[in-house]
């Protein structure tokens, strides 16, 4: 068997390491294990059926680049662990820390996995541009979400693109699952669903989304936002919520497992970031048969049926237009699209354990 170190923030609910699992659940574990290295000291959404898998996980503290301790932990990690041949990092800038180390320590195949096309302007927002210049020097292999992931993060034409694949016989739309679904959210049936699926974070642009809805409920009143996720500033958009007296108009989630499902209560979904990869999330929802509206900065790779349309954030009048006028949209079967497309986890599960073998028997 052969073990693959997977190096993350913490194996939460979210786009990666939702295609995280997604893979994990369908490679054969008989012959490739996973296993993953995190910097949360909790235990997250996905650790339990990690270890059910069979996986390990191995905790850091928090990434901090400047810290001589974070430094000798990461050493002294693999100096220990020398049982792993590959290492896979999805830490987007930051992945050449780790694989520095993981060179250092003569690990052969070291991976930078690229999940976004952009960072947000924060306070790390240069540092982690410093990192991502390093990348090439202590990578082996370079794998991108999308072809405008790679070409940001790496610089170069020269990477493999591993599919945000999904199990696609999940999502087919079934109105008796949609009935289901709205009667445990209390939503009627001709009540018009609005929904999102994502972290609340700087990139997903939540605040833009809160008011478009505003918008289309002074058009349309009977009208309801979902919003499945967690994240940093999800107080900020409930607190947005309140101010604009929409209190009782909008459902947070909070994370769930059953995506899914959720997704078939839906009429639209709406999804305005203001920078992407590819998002597993958009994939989901058009297998799922939803129109789904996008900001041009969503990378259009993402448009795998004729339900995705792509919007400038500056018109917003028009993703109104847009929104009001999908409840004429009849939801179909899309699960031959999204397989045509290459996005169906079976196949893609069967070519990265392909690739695991081939990198792996060139360095033993």
């Amino acid at each position: 068997m052969i073990r693959v170190l997977h190096i993350v923030t913490y194996m939460g609910i979210g786009g990666l390491e939702t295609m995280l699992m997604n893979y994990y659940r369908h490679i054969d574990r008989k012959k490739i294990q996973f296993d993953f290295l995190v910097h949360r000291d909790f235990e997250a959404a996905y650790d339990q059926e990690i270890m059910e898998l069979g996986g390990r996980i191995y905790r850091l503290p928090r990434l901090n680049p400047i810290s001589p301790y974070y430094k000798k932990q990461l050493d002294e990690f693999f100096a220990k662990h020398t049982e792993y041949k590959i290492v896979h990092s999805h830490l987007d800038c930051m992945s050449a820390i780790p694989l520095k180390f993981a060179k250092k320590n003569d690990i052969l195949v070291r991976i930078a996995h690229s999940h976004s096309s952009s960072q947000t302007k924060d306070k790390k927002y240069y540092l982690k541009l410093y990192y991502k210049s390093k990348i090439k020097k202590y990578a082996t292999e370079l794998f991108a979400c999308s072809e405008a992931a790679g070409q940001w993060m790496f610089n170069t034409n020269r990477f493999h693109i591993l599919n945000n694949a999904i199990d696609t016989d999940k999502y087919i739309y079934d109105p008796v699952v949609r009935e289901f679904e709205r009667k445990k959210l209390d939503i009627s049936k001709e009540t018009i669903v609005i929904g999102h699926v994502g972290r609340f974070a700087p990139p997903k642009n939540h605040r833009y989304l809160i008011e478009l809805f505003d918008l289309v409920r002074k058009r349309i009143p009977n009208t309801i936002l979902l919003m499945i996720g967690n994240g940093e500033l999800r107080s900020q958009a409930e607190s947005q919520v309140k101010e604009l007296g929409l209190e009782g108009k909008v459902i947070f989630t909070g994370q769930r497992t059953d995506v899914s499902q959720l997704l078939q209560a839906m009429d639209i979904f709406v999804f305005p970031s203001i920078y992407e990869g590819l998002p597993v999330s958009l994939i989901e929802a058009q297998a799922a048969g939803l129109p789904c509206l996008i900001s041009d900065k969503v990378p259009i790779e993402c448009k795998k049926t004729d339900l995705v349309k792509q919007i400038s954030l500056d018109d917003m009048n028009k993703w109104v237009e847009l929104i009001i006028s999908a409840e004429k949209v009849i939801r179909r079967d899309t699960s031959d699209e999204i397989r045509k497309a290459g996005f169906d986890i079976n196949s893609n599960a069967k070519k990265l354990e392909d690739f695991y073998f081939s990198a792996y028997f060139q360095v033993i």
